[in-house]
């Protein structure tokens, strides 16, 4: 399901670090955020240890804290919601659309308009597709709100021409090893505000300005150089890794023909993070029986809506949310990644074309 990357260029580039004896957070990190937000389009890059660290830093760079409540979807990886909670604020939620797997404007509309409280809303690109920017910037205007883009699976991904982590107040990437590109661990905080920016490196950095003098209770939540020079090579491939996804991506919608299979809806800005479609007929579980029997990686991302999780019972979170519920018994991932050949991309879709459902 997932393959890094990673070759000479990066073995230099750590190597390189090493032999210059600064391998802690340095000089090269401050060149991987200057041209990561570059390439996204945001004058401030902070980096951090992980995604999730960078979320929960730009939300405390907010003051978002107890009291305050945050928007979000259901359906993700649970460190958007995770992020929230540790700054002792409270998520809500609003269900997606079921076409394109994200928070669904509309339902996010009625959430905020029920309940008083929300000082943010936290969108996630989830699977490298963007979510429907204009309405969520309209959203945040409309209401007064921060926007906050989770943008841990879409490097590169565009809503209509316009990178995503380029909308928002603030937007966080995740740089893990599955990602569309990888430092091992770490993220990153993008902003274009002055007072945002400084205030997240004071919050990594042990709440310091000037060295010794802790102005606030901060985090050792800075990025190493040696994760930075991997991050630097791999800013280099994103463009050509990104397209081999599309590539691999645009053979399985052209020939994948299977009525219990749902492909997932296309869209020009997409990245594929994962590859996620949908089996109906309450055949999913089978159907990944038969693609383990075959020997052909797969995914379910995520079988558990965030608000049911185990850890959020004493929260007694609404976990009604008819679209994400039917979804999370429906999702298979299919392998998408770069490393992937032409045949394998092939076998893949002809496995898919032959499950017959029994």
């Amino acid at each position: 399901m997932a393959k890094p990357q990673l070759g000479n260029e990066e073995k230099d580039a750590v190597c390189k670090v090493i032999d210059s004896g600064m391998i802690a957070n340095g000089a090269v990190v401050a060149e991987f955020e200057k041209r990561f937000a570059a390439y996204v389009g945001a004058k401030h890059g902070i980096a951090t240890t992980s995604g999730t660290t960078a979320l929960e830093v730009a939300l405390r760079a907010f003051g978002i804290g107890p009291g305050d409540k945050v928007l979000t979807t259901p359906f993700s990886f649970i460190a958007t919601a995770n992020s929230i909670v540790y700054t002792g604020a409270t998520p809500v939620f609003a269900d997606i659309d079921p076409a394109t797997y994200n928070m669904d404007p509309e339902k996010a509309e009625q959430v905020l308009q029920s309940t008083p409280g929300i000082r943010a809303i936290l969108v996630v690109h989830l699977f490298g597709r963007s979510c429907e920017m204009d309405a969520f910037v309209a959203l945040a205007k409309k209401y007064g709100v921060l926007l906050v883009e989770d943008c841990a699976q879409c490097h590169g991904a565009t809503w209509r021409g316009q990178k995503t982590g380029s909308f928002g107040d603030a937007a966080c990437f995740s740089f893990y090893p599955t990602k569309n590109m990888a430092t091992g661990e770490g993220g990153m905080v993008l902003t274009d505000s002055d007072e945002t920016e400084k205030a997240c490196r004071m919050l990594i950095n042990h709440g310091m300005e000037t060295r010794y003098y802790h102005d606030i209770v901060g985090y050792n939540y800075r990025m190493t150089n040696i994760a930075a020079a991997i991050g630097l090579c791999q800013l280099d491939k994103l463009p050509r890794m990104n397209e081999r996804r599309r590539v691999a991506a645009g053979y399985y919608d052209a020939h994948i023909r299977n009525d219990l299979v749902v492909t997932p809806q296309p869209d020009a800005g997409h990245v594929y993070h994962q590859y996620t479609m949908r089996v109906i007929g309450g055949r999913r579980d089978v159907f990944i029986e038969y693609l383990t029997a075959k020997q052909i990686g797969h995914g379910v991302f995520y079988p558990l809506t965030i608000p049911e999780q185990k850890c959020y019972a004493a929260f007694n979170f609404q976990t009604a949310y008819p679209a994400a519920d039917l979804l999370k018994t429906q999702v298979v991932s299919l392998p998408v990644h770069p490393g992937l050949t032409d045949a394998e991309i092939r076998e893949v879709a002809e496995t898919v074309n032959t499950f017959s459902g029994a």
